[in-house]
């Protein structure tokens, strides 16, 4: 699997938002119903959403998120030999910091882990990780 990181991409192309999200200094992350694993909040992008749309449903979805800043930080893309044909998808990399949260879920998640330290268990190890590092190093994190 290959992650490469870009300043911009064509709009079109971007087929997914993830959100890096703190909450008061920690992380926040999401635990699926079906999965015994950590994400990031982030989904696919819907027809007639524009990505920053998409970043901000996700992020109310996945999270509870009210009251939040997001900025972008960079597109990225996957290439997985095993996944789509290996075809190149891209989707964009946000970072938010949420100020409020809606008292409960209303989607596939389980629960938001509010935390001082990255998870073990990634839901995308080959992939989540990288963005991290990537927002570290263009100093957004």
């Amino acid at each position: 699997m290959v992650v490469r990181f870009y300043d911009i991409v064509s709009d079109e192309l971007l087929r997914f938002a993830v959100i890096i999200a703190v909450t008061q200094g920690k992380w926040v992350f999401c635990k699926h119903r079906e999965r015994d694993t950590y994400e990031v909040p982030g989904g696919h992008r819907e027809k007639g959403e524009d990505i920053e749309t998409t970043a901000r449903r996700e992020l109310y979805e996945e999270t509870g998120a009210l009251e939040f800043t997001l900025k972008p930080v960079c597109a990225y893309s996957v290439t997985a030999p095993d996944d789509l044909d290996g075809e190149e998808t891209f989707g964009m990399l946000f970072f938010a910091d949420i100020s409020s949260f809606e008292d409960e879920l209303h989607s596939e998640i389980e629960k938001i882990v509010i935390t001082d330290i990255l998870p073990d268990k990634w839901t995308y190890p080959l992939i989540q990780p990288k963005l991290f590092e990537e927002a570290r190093r263009r100093g957004i994190i």
